[in-house]
């Protein structure tokens, strides 16, 4: 993705924990087959477009028993925030997922005034 930015440039971070699923044997940690655990995650401050967006793992509690199998980004990315979707397939076990991400674009400031 090529980013452009013209006026205030706006950088936000953060970590969530995605999901939790070993105590009470949710999907990510029992289930078979395709799963998919997403979380929306909202600006503090708006951006003034959709800024470039990048999630990563932070933490993985993993069952060593069977394929490590599956993916993280952010999908749905607009001014206001974004989706953290983490997927996992085949007979992964996943008990826990912790997410980092950083948002980088054009943001509005309170010294950008206009000049008519």
């Amino acid at each position: 993705m090529h980013l452009s930015i013209s006026g205030p440039l706006g950088i936000e971070d953060g970590e969530i924990i995605l999901f939790s699923d070993y105590d009470h044997d949710g999907p990510m940690w029992s289930g078979t087959g395709p799963r998919e655990a997403r979380r929306q995650v909202v600006f503090k401050a708006p951006f003034s477009v959709p800024p470039s967006v990048r999630v990563w793992l932070t933490m993985v509690d993993i069952s060593n028993e069977g394929n490590v199998q599956m993916d993280v980004q952010a999908e749905a990315v607009n001014a206001q925030g974004f989706a953290a979707v983490f997927r996992r397939w085949s007979d992964t076990r996943i008990a826990r997922v912790r997410v980092g991400w950083q948002a980088i674009g054009a943001q509005e400031h309170s010294d950008n005034w206009q000049v008519d």
